[in-house]
């Protein structure tokens, strides 16, 4: 049998921390991966030392701030944000509403894509800002998508600010909304974030049906209600679909 490389080791010990679905502890990263108990805490300490990996409050392993990093630039490279931004802009000419990209950063969403309606009245999230997750349709959305034990370590740790008299600030009452858009498949912000705004999102899916992005249509109540905004979800799930064949050209 060929020995494996301690850089072979280590790029596995990323590769599953960064697809797994919950925390990994180091025993099952060893049983998982076939690598001795003594080497596997040896090589996570040098990638936490190294800015790879991190150790959550439960003492499982999970992706650091480089593989964070790494991963929000290989979502930017240049052929597939541009061929995303032809997809949008598609989108908004037919919607006439800002539609958009964000993706978990830390414990923020972060805009990675965006097209501007043309209409006067605008609401302007730069492609680059971050947003709060408890209060957002595509931070709602992907916290849903978590297992009830990431997100209830997640939500106890966000601030959970009130930004305006919609915000759900209960942790209980996060909870069952939670649930409702897990049930449902789709993101909502009824003015939560920001006052005389809603919002929805979708969720663009890699090969195995994980959760990767928001997708995202947001306008002023003045031009359209939620109710009138949730009938363009089919459309939004049409675009996610798109979106979802690059993804799958960059994991081929």
């Amino acid at each position: 049998m060929p020995k494996v490389s301690s850089i072979t080791r280590v790029l596995e010990i990323i590769e599953a921390v960064s697809y797994a679905s919950k925390p990994l502890s180091p025993l099952e990263l060893s049983q998982q991966l076939n690598i001795p108990k003594p080497t596997i805490h040896r090589l996570i300490q040098n990638l936490v030392d190294e800015g790879f990996v991190t150790v959550d409050i439960g003492g499982g392993i999970i992706p650091g701030k480089r593989v964070r990093n790494l991963s929000v630039e290989l979502w930017q490279q240049r052929q597939f944000f541009n061929e995303r931004q032809v997809i949008l802009h598609k989108l908004v000419e037919e919607l006439k509403e800002t539609c958009g990209i964000a993706i978990p950063y830390h414990m923020d969403m972060l805009y990675t894509n965006r097209a501007q309606t043309p209409l006067p009245l605008q609401i302007y999230l730069p492609v680059g800002a971050k947003s709060p997750m408890w209060c957002t349709a595509t931070g709602k959305l992907y916290l849903s998508q978590l297992s009830a034990t990431s997100r209830n370590k997640i939500l106890q740790s966000l601030p959970l600010d009130k930004f305006t008299k919609n915000t759900i600030t209960d942790i209980d009452a996060l909870n069952k909304e939670l649930d409702y858009i897990a049930e449902m498949g789709v993101g909502i912000d009824n003015e939560e974030f920001i006052s005389e705004m809603v919002a929805v999102s979708v969720p663009i899916l890699d090969k195995k049906s994980r959760y990767l992005a928001s997708l995202y249509i947001h306008a002023p109540t003045v031009r359209l209600s939620l109710d009138e905004l949730l009938t363009h979800v089919p459309r939004l799930q049409a675009a996610a679909q798109d979106i979802q064949s690059l993804v799958y050209e960059l994991q081929s």
